[in-house]
């Protein structure tokens, strides 16, 4: 007969295996979407990602990438089989949690448990921990490279390091398995800071264990000591050390004169001496407590000290150096990410405050020739007292924010927000829609994968006609609310046998969601679902699922005496949950033969001509590319430039010196130009001025004219732009000799290109894009995606071609008449031949809502050749390129789209009838059920709603006017249900 711990160990390592081959069967095989191709590029050369950085997380899977053996085509892959194995151990922890648990539940002294217990404690760790292994948010993280999935993992060895730490006797070996628990948290600081938030609940197992007669009051202090422990670690030690070593380094240098780096040394001296002195001092007193803490901080410290790999690779100037941390002054900023701004916490404004005064805070230094310099000084607004409150939830002045809370809360134009619109959002919102919902979609079911989904019931999965877009959706997942119900009969059988670690589960569960949530105080919109934050939360409920099949055998023992009968039939009983779990997710997180997140990237990079610049956008126009290029060493001689970063000197400053195969770039403007706290924004102003020579505008402005100057309140200088319209002279013998203009568009050349602002400013990012574009004078090709085109801020619409996914700044003029300019030989060779569509045209492959847009794209960007193409009267090329749309992007696996119904009349001109046809007809039969859907349901209308709207208004014409007049009299009568006869406006309920 197995000792119970032998039973312990096998069944775990068998959950561990099963967890493991299953996110290594579905793992991607690239660099996804997001951060993934950020942290792979940055862990394939140890770099520095985004703020606050991940050091030890780039380092482990560094070494993951190893097993690449130097293809660079298969580095993403085995990093994201790193997080395959870090996620199949946080099942083996969890798998061991529940039992430990268990054995407290069921009151099972050590070594003597029966076998009916041990069969009940297996099966309940079984079925909780594969539950949590088969759950959508922690399986969505499991399969990428990404922090979440080591992150996950030091929480759960965290938790059952304490709760190993719980049953240990001896003393000395609990003071030894502290200092291990010390150790882990701050290695996990070198991850992500999830883990901190567990400890104010861990902290209640130390009180459950010193004090036998625990009282609230006990474990309320208990659990704020915890806190004031989270506190200390995230605000003192993490960010708050550097901090004072920063001051001291700053009154070293610019007070005493010493040299850079005499205070960091005088600090970090006099911090070990003085921890060596304490610890010293502890044990010549015999202060055994002491003792143990200052172990704890040293080896936290030791964990957090992988951090020192950012500031030693930023000073190695790698390709990807984000906030270049390389001194402390810029490395204290880049922990507290203070690029990110701040959200109010417990006071703050309403998103209706006005600012009515702004004071100079703390001065900004920067790392000077010989001292350390003040660049600027932090501003702090001061709000209309009236219009602030506690606990700020609806608090972002920007104005895509300020429309959004009022359409959420119902408020008209000029209406004040009150108290309980701000807790209203904050429930209905933040705790509702970006929590309770992901919870939902973990446990309860989803009802497909597109943006702002809900969650499903069982009443929806019974009593809901689901129309056929959504039932086929791979991500809509119906669990019949099962995980969830046996979650909440394992709450109740906790609560009910086990207060003590009752209130531990539920702080745990409560501290990774409910409070994790108030803290964050979200916007009311993001880039994109945030549910892979609350995975901690959800980690804790799966423990009671498991908790579930025990509360299932307490009441067969009532009916079968035997224990292990009861246990076994329990365990079979519950087992279907995992399983229904594991059957319904597993198409919608099978990530195998997906490459376009990848390919999309290098799609961007082909579309440019050799030595190129191009200008990105947000996270997915850019992590990509940086995966490409840094890792797989594709088109390496493209510069790409993130527009927003452009906003920063440390990024321009990187900019002027080479990459790979890219030279530096050139600038007009010098550092003392565009260093922090200069030219960050820059008015415009009216002097009368029609336009002003580009050129002329940066000389005076590297001068610092005072002909330039705006008087203000601010301490530094302000710079203006005495004219909207900056021109900028083409010298079209050059331009001609560079053979840089397509000889179609040779007669749309002009001798001067006239830029208009767009607002009332300019930042930093768009005076030194206008720099470059003047100072490069056509000698590289500059180059814009769809999104940076259109949020830089000046206008370059009607001097752009686009050559593919990308847009090439030329000095021609778009005639009015025409939308836009393509080099149609380019564009066609580029895409037939250049492009990748690895896996697009396979049904059985998964692509998310991310991969819909990034096709959609691509269609789009077709159908713009295609036109382009016609009215250059190359009928066969545009049927070319317009099958390859439908080849490389069918229906069966992409569903028609947008861009596929505007694609339609194009492809009634090349008599592509039948394609046309099938579009109107699949597109015709969704929009009309998914209207029907939000009818019976009464959903609001969203995007897509609106879209079946236009695409139904769209084609009734088009099929009129090619005679198809049957089917248009269909379409007719089906809007004419939907929406009254005559009627142009839906009557669905509107948001």
């Amino acid at each position: 007969m197995y000792k119970y711990n032998q039973v312990n160990n096998i069944t775990g390592w068998f959950v561990f295996f099963i967890a493991s081959l299953t996110y290594v069967l579905t793992a991607e095989q690239t660099a996804s979407f997001w951060d993934p191709g950020e942290f792979i590029a940055v862990a394939y050369k140890l770099q520095v990602p985004h703020p606050p950085g991940a050091p030890f997380f780039l380092l482990i899977y560094r070494m993951f990438g190893f097993f690449a053996f130097g293809d660079g085509l298969q580095v993403a892959f085995w990093m994201n089989i790193g997080s395959a194995l870090f996620s199949g151990f946080t099942i083996l922890f969890l798998f061991w949690t529940i039992t430990m648990l268990g054995r407290k539940l069921l009151q099972i002294p050590i070594g003597a448990e029966t076998q009916g217990q041990i069969v009940s404690l297996m099966g309940a760790g079984i079925v909780g921990s594969l539950a949590y292994a088969f759950s959508d948010s922690f399986w969505f993280s499991a399969v990428e490279a990404e922090v979440y999935a080591m992150s996950s993992f030091f929480t759960a060895l965290v938790i059952w390091a304490f709760l190993k730490w719980d049953i240990i006797e001896d003393p000395k070996k609990e003071n030894q398995y502290m200092v291990f628990i010390a150790y882990l948290v701050g290695l996990s600081i070198g991850v992500h800071l999830l883990n901190l938030v567990t400890l104010p609940a861990l902290a209640l197992v130390v009180y459950f264990k010193k004090y036998k007669q625990p009282s609230l009051k006990g474990g309320i202090i208990a659990f704020l000591l915890g806190g004031v422990t989270l506190v200390i670690i995230n605000n003192i030690i993490i960010p708050g050390l550097p901090a004072t070593a920063g001051s001291i380094e700053i009154f070293f240098v610019n007070s005493l004169s010493l040299p850079f780096g005499s205070g960091i040394i005088f600090f970090v001296l006099l911090f070990i001496c003085g921890l060596v002195w304490a610890i010293m001092y502890s044990l010549n007193q015999g202060k055994v407590i002491l003792n143990t803490v200052l172990l704890c901080l040293t080896f936290i410290m030791i964990g957090y000290g992988s951090y020192a790999l950012i500031v030693i690779r930023a000073n190695a100037e790698p390709v990807i150096n984000e906030n270049d941390p390389k001194d402390i002054i810029s490395f204290v900023s880049y922990l507290k990410r203070e690029q990110y701004g701040y959200r109010p916490l417990l006071h703050g404004q309403y998103f209706t405050a006005e600012v009515i005064d702004q004071t100079e805070g703390a001065p900004v230094y920067a790392k000077g020739k010989d001292k350390y310099e003040i660049v600027d000084y932090q501003l702090q607004s001061i709000y209309d007292p009236s219009k602030t409150t506690i606990l700020p939830r609806i608090y972002s002045t920007q104005e895509r924010h300020k429309q959004l809370y009022r359409s959420k809360l119902g408020l008209s134009e000029g209406q004040e927000p009150t108290f309980a619109d701000n807790l209203y959002f904050m429930f209905t919102h933040q705790l509702g829609h970006m929590y309770w919902r992901y919870f939902m979609w973990n446990f309860s079911g989803r009802e497909s994968d597109y943006s702002d989904a809900p969650y499903l019931t069982l009443v929806d999965t019974i009593s809901t006609n689901f129309p056929d877009y959504i039932k086929e959706n791979k991500g809509h997942n119906q669990y019949y609310m099962l995980p969830l119900i046996l979650g909440l009969i394992g709450i109740f059988f906790q609560a009910k046998h086990d207060p003590k670690s009752f209130w531990l589960t539920l702080m745990l569960f409560l501290m990774m969601g409910v409070v994790l949530v108030l803290y964050l105080n979200s916007p009311p919109v993001e880039p994109r679902e945030r549910d892979y934050i609350y995975v901690g939360s959800f980690y804790a409920f799966a423990i009671w699922i498991g908790f579930g099949v025990l509360a299932i055998v307490e009441q067969l023992k009532k009916l079968n005496k035997n224990v292990v009968t009861a246990a076994v039939l329990a365990t079979l009983i519950a087992l279907p949950v995992p399983a229904i779990m594991a059957f319904e997710n597993w198409n919608d997180h099978d990530r195998t033969g997906r490459y376009f997140s990848v390919d999309a990237a290098r799609n961007f990079l082909a579309s440019c001509a050799p030595n190129a610049i191009l200008f990105t956008g947000g996270d997915n126009d850019t992590f990509p590319l940086w995966y490409v290029q840094e890792v797989e060493g594709f088109r390496t001689d493209v510069r790409v430039i993130v527009l927003s970063y452009f906003d920063t000197d440390w990024y321009v400053t990187q900019m002027e010196r080479p990459v790979n195969e890219s030279a530096a770039l050139d600038f007009t403007l010098g550092f003392d130009n565009y260093k922090k706290g200069t030219n960050d924004v820059l008015y415009v102003t009216d002097r009368g001025l029609e336009s002003l020579p580009l050129k002329e505008y940066l000389k005076l402005l590297a001068n610092n004219s005072e002909l330039l100057k705006l008087t203000s309140n601010y301490s530094g200088n302000l710079y203006t732009v005495p004219a909207r319209v900056l021109s900028l002279d083409v010298d079209l013998e050059k331009v001609s000799e560079l053979g840089i203009i397509p000889s179609q568009f040779e007669d749309l050349a002009i001798s001067r290109l006239n830029i208009r602002i767009k607002g009332n400013y300019i930042t930093k990012g768009s005076l030194m894009l206008l720099d470059l574009i003047a100072t490069n004078d056509w000698k590289r090709p500059i180059y814009f995606n769809n999104t940076s085109l259109a949020t830089i801020g000046f206008d370059v619409s009607d001097h752009v071609v686009m050559e593919g996914l990308t847009y090439r700044l030329l000095p021609i003029q778009k005639p009015d008449n025409q939308e836009e300019l393509v080099n149609t030989d380019l564009a066609f060779y580029n895409v037939t031949e250049e492009f990748s569509y690895r896996g697009m045209d396979d049904p059985d492959n998964y692509f998310d809502d991310e991969f819909r847009r990034f096709t959609s794209n691509h269609r789009s960007v077709l159908n713009s050749i295609t036109i382009a193409l016609m009215e250059e009267d190359e009928m066969d090329r545009a049927r070319t390129i317009q099958q390859l749309s439908l080849d490389k992007f069918p229906h069966e696996a992409i569903p028609y789209d947008l861009a596929s119904g505007q694609s339609v009349p194009l492809l009634f001109e090349l008599g592509m009838e039948d394609a046309a046809l099938d579009i109107i007809n699949e597109m015709s039969e969704r929009s009309i059920q998914l209207l029907d859907f939000y009818e019976e349901t009464n959903r609001a209308m969203d995007r897509e709603a609106s879209i079946s709207v236009e695409m139904l208004r769209y084609f009734i014409p088009l099929l009129r006017e090619r005679g198809f007049t049957e089917k248009a009299t269909e379409l007719q009568n089906e809007f004419d249900r939907l929406f009254g006869s005559g009627s142009s406006a839906p009557r669905l309920n509107r948001r």
